[in-house]
C-alpha cells in the first residue's frame, strides 16, 4: 500500500470518529502517526522528493555575509574622495588668501609711490614759484604771475623790502645804527620803533656807544652798564642776537640785545620810560 493511501485512510478514519463522537484518543493519533512515519520511511526515493514534508522547517536566522572586496574598494574610494575634496578646498582658500595679501601689498606700494610723487611735485611747484618770484624781483616787478594770492604777494614784498634794507649802506652814526638795528629786529621778530629806541638811547647814554656807568649798583657788583642802551654783560650774553657782533660796545649789537631783553621783560622797548 502506498503512503498516500495510508494517509488518506488515516484522515478518513479520524474524520469519521470525530463526526460520531467529537473526540478521539491520543493513543490512536500517536499510533496512526507512527504508521504514517513508517510508511514514509519505506517509500521509494522518488516519492520522498515529491511528498511534502510532514514537519515544517524552522526559519533560518539571518547570516551576516562578509563584505565583498568591491564594496570595500568603493568605501575606500569614497573616503579618499572626501579627503581630496577637503584638501582641495583648504588649498584653494590658502591661494585666495595669498592673492588677497599680495593685492593689498601692491596697493600700499602704489599709494606710497603716489604720495612720494605728489610730494615731489609739490616741492617742484614750490621751487618754481620761488624761481618765478626771483625773476620778478630781478625785473623789478611781478611780471605776468597772475595766479599768486594776495597773501603770497605781501609776504614776498615784505621779504624783498627786508633784503633791500639789509643790502642798504647805513651811515655810521646814531640814525644809521638805529635803522640797521630795526632791520635786524624785523627779521628776528623783535618789536620796537625808531622813536622808542631813540628816546631810551638819549636817556641812557646821550647817543655815546662807549658810555659806561661806574657808580650804580651794577658797577659796585663788578658788572657795569655799557653802550648806547646801558646793558650789563650777563644781559647781553643772554639776549645777544645771532648775526650781530658779539661786542657789548658795538652800537647795533647793543641796541638789538637791549630791545630783545625789553621785549621779553616789558613787551617792547617802546614801553620803557626809565631805568630797566
Amino acid at each position: 500500500m502506498s503512503v498516500f493511501r495510508v494517509l488518506d485512510q488515516f484522515r478518513m478514519s479520524g474524520t469519521a470518529r470525530m463526526a460520531g463522537t467529537h473526540k478521539f484518543s491520543a493513543i490512536g493519533v500517536a499510533a496512526a502517526t507512527g504508521a504514517a512515519t513508517l510508511a514514509l520511511g519505506l517509500a521509494p526515493a522518488g516519492a520522498e522528493q515529491a511528498a511534502p514534508s510532514a514537519e515544517p522547517k524552522p526559519a533560518s536566522a539571518p547570516v551576516s555575509l562578509p563584505v565583498e572586496p568591491a564594496a570595500q574598494a568603493e568605501d575606500i574610494a569614497a573616503g579618499q574622495g572626501g579627503l581630496r575634496a577637503q584638501f582641495s578646498g583648504s588649498y584653494q582658500q590658502a591661494q585666495a588668501d595669498a592673492r588677497e595679501a599680495a593685492a593689498e601689498k601692491k596697493k600700499e606700494e602704489e599709494e606710497r609711490k603716489a604720495g612720494k610723487a605728489e610730494r615731489e611735485a609739490a616741492a617742484d611747484r614750490s621751487h618754481d614759484r620761488e624761481k618765478a618770484a626771483d625773476r620778478s624781483h630781478d625785473r623789478g616787478g611781478w611780471g605776468d604771475g597772475g595766479n599768486w594770492g594776495e597773501r603770497d604777494r605781501k609776504t614776498l614784498e615784505q621779504a624783498y623790502e627786508r633784503e633791500q634794507r639789509q643790502a642798504a649802506t647805513y651811515p655810521d652814526n646814531l640814525d644809521g645804527w638805529i635803522r640797521e638795528a630795526l632791520a635786524i629786529m624785523e627779521r628776528e621778530g623783535i618789536p620796537g620803533t625808531y622813536e622808542g629806541i631813540h628816546r631810551n638811547i638819549m636817556r641812557e647814554s646821550s647817543g655815546d656807544p662807549r658810555a659806561i656807568n661806574n657808580w650804580d649798583v651794577n658797577a659796585r657788583n663788578g658788572i657795569p652798564s655799557k653802550g648806547l642802551l646801558q646793558v650789563i654783560q650777563p644781559t647781553f650774553d643772554a639776549y645777544h642776537v645771532k648775526g650781530t657782533k658779539y661786542d657789548l660796545y658795538d652800537p647795533v649789537a647793543n641796541i638789538v640785545a637791549a630791545c630783545n631783553y625789553a621785549a621779553d621783560r616789558y613787551g617792547s622797548m617802546d614801553n620803557v620810560d626809565s631805568a630797566y
